[in-house]
């Protein structure tokens, strides 16, 4: 065979050969004016500009233009270094290393950041378009590829709720709330969007949006990268999201300099100088979620003040801005940082200097309009959102119920008919059980001791009683039903060692013991004594009680919801009215 056949397949597998391409972390970046007349190194927190070992060159090839800042950090020893000598004998002197690339991308709609290493340390936050990676996702993902959902859940704790399908599933699978939810990230595989990556390929690209960037395989030629961002550019010229992410997209940002932001952004000032703050909650930003986990301390930076904390709390940031003159607290919370840091002695940054007001969540109600403060913007609710959750509340008020919860008179002080009298009695009633602080201990609670109820009904009820002044106490109310029904539900030890419980305290009680019956009663008596409706039950709790209410219909848990009066018995009452009609 000759030189010239032999040469043939190798050039036809080079003329096959898919594009070149690379996973990226996208950002999209806002600039004062016209893209094309910004000064690309406004866009990078000025200590990285001029800092030692840090190179920044304009770029100008192949019909790019743009800015390339390259450089490694290297703080130094570890700060586990002389705990870890001291422990085995022997000297360890590790140095940790960061590298950071950050490429500035001009095109005629925007600036665009392509981050390589820890490269998005560098970008100014306030620069990066927060709305720009769940934007372009539900506009391009399949909808039946969805592989991963992580949500902000919009109740007091603030917190993060994540799913995946490694082999992708429709977007309703993900079991996300048509309310009370964010959409923080978004994974799986894009429809009918011509990227380089797709070009001779026969599977589609695979992409990860979130509320500040969006991870994806981009070109690695000038002209390529160029097509790319072209490409996603008209995806997000596209007026509105594909039919089945419409929901996503009921949360709606607020612009952030419109007169209605800048009157909300006055009523969170108000709130943080109250002596209460139930509608204010920690979350933990987008920026920081990854990472956080590892986090051993925080440095926070409030009025030129910086202290390390070893876990943080929201009383540490509205403390620190509560006696400023109005109008000052939440620009001082706006001006601080919080840093996230490996070790506990605060040597090993983990994350960049995020605003403080970023860790802070908010609600404020205004008439029918609800809005919640995240990362530094407001959303408006849908109003379909509030429908949902007033409807669901009054359905979950208006269910009958078999058990009777006595009056709750106010005490003389605070231990005086304080819960624990109170569960007594409960208790005290025919065919009820007391089994507060009667906890239940088993291998999966890992040696700790588990309280199921804090009394039995006479067919079986699962009771927990709250007296709530806060969300608070509503939402740990909520959590530890929950959490007693799926031990008891997928816990044979904690099935038997309840019984066990039972028996010896009531036998031959009319408990359903297959476990597979459940009905859990929440009993709550609001401050004051307030009656229980959905209009006075705080906001938030309202949030945390559908998703706990979600979780334990998921396994088959009746929930009853029970107001407990300061004068009178409830339970029964509701039983009396509804088969009176006269009543």
């Amino acid at each position: 065979m000759s030189a010239e056949h032999q040469s043939t397949p190798v050039a036809a597998a080079k003329a096959t050969a898919p594009p070149a391409t690379r996973k990226t972390s996208l950002y999209r970046l806002r600039a004062a004016g016209r893209s094309t007349h910004t000064n690309l190194r406004t866009f990078i927190l000025s200590r990285y500009l001029d800092r030692e070992g840090f190179q920044t060159r304009t770029v100008d090839h192949e019909g790019l233009s743009g800015l390339l800042i390259t450089g490694t950090i290297a703080p130094g020893p570890a700060d586990w270094c002389d705990p870890l000598s001291a422990l085995s004998g022997h000297p360890v002197a590790e140095e940790n290393q960061t590298t950071l690339a950050l490429l500035l991308v001009r095109t005629e709609q925007a600036v665009y950041g392509l981050t390589y290493g820890m490269g998005h340390l560098m970008i100014d936050p306030a620069r990066i378009d927060p709305g720009f990676g769940i934007e372009l996702a539900i506009r391009c993902l399949d909808a039946d590829r969805i592989t991963k959902v992580r949500r902000q859940v919009m109740d007091a704790r603030g917190r993060t709720d994540e799913n995946s399908a490694t082999g992708g599933e429709n977007i309703r699978g993900f079991g996300i709330e048509q309310f009370g939810e964010i959409v923080s990230q978004i994974s799986g595989q894009i429809a009918n969007v011509p990227l380089t990556f797709t070009k001779d390929r026969t599977r589609p690209a695979h992409i990860t949006g979130n509320d500040r960037s969006v991870k994806l395989p981009l070109g690695s030629t000038p002209a390529s990268l160029l097509h790319d961002l072209q490409r996603i550019e008209e995806v997000c010229a596209q007026p509105s999201p594909l039919p089945e992410f419409e929901f996503i997209a009921q949360v709606r940002p607020l612009l952030r300099k419109s007169e209605q932001a800048q009157h909300l952004d006055e009523r969170l000032d108000a709130m943080l100088g109250g002596d209460e703050y139930a509608l204010l909650a920690l979350a933990v930003p987008s920026l920081c979620r990854d990472r956080y986990d590892f986090a051993e301390s925080f440095k926070v930076t409030l009025g030129g003040r910086s202290q390390h904390h070893a876990e943080l709390e929201i009383d540490q940031l509205v403390v620190a801005v509560r006696h400023r003159r109005p109008g000052n607290r939440l620009r001082a919370l706006r001006d601080g940082r919080v840093q996230m840091f490996a070790g506990a002695e605060g040597n090993e940054p983990i994350s960049s200097k995020v605003p403080a007001d970023h860790w802070l969540t908010a609600e404020v109600s205004e008439g029918s309009c609800h809005y919640f403060y995240w990362q530094r913007r407001w959303y408006e609710i849908g109003a379909e959102y509030l429908v949902v959750i007033e409807q669901r509340i009054a359905e979950l008020l208006a269910r009958s119920t078999k058990v009777t919860m006595p009056p709750w008179p106010k005490g003389s002080s605070p231990k005086d008919k304080d819960e624990d009298w109170y569960n007594k009695e409960v208790a005290a009633q025919d065919g009820y059980v007391l089994l507060d602080k009667n906890t239940v201990r088993t291998a999966r609670l890992r040696g700790g001791g588990l309280e199921i109820c804090d009394a039995l009904g006479p067919a079986g009820q699962f009771i927990c009683v709250k007296k709530a002044e806060a969300t608070a106490e509503l939402n740990h109310l909520f959590a530890q039903g929950r959490v007693a029904m799926e031990t008891l539900r997928f816990d044979t030890e904690a099935q038997e060692k309840f019984l066990a419980k039972v028996d010896e305290l009531a036998p031959g009680h009319a408990l359903d013991r297959t476990f597979r019956s459940l009905t859990l009663v929440y009993g709550i008596l609001l401050k004051d004594g307030v009656l229980l409706t959905s209009g006075s039950l705080f906001s938030f709790a309202k949030v945390s009680l559908l998703h706990a209410v979600t979780a334990l219909e998921g396994m088959g848990v009746r929930v009853e919801i029970v107001p407990i009066s300061r004068t009178s018995d409830t339970g029964m009452i509701a039983l009396e009215e509804e088969a009176d009609p006269s009543s």
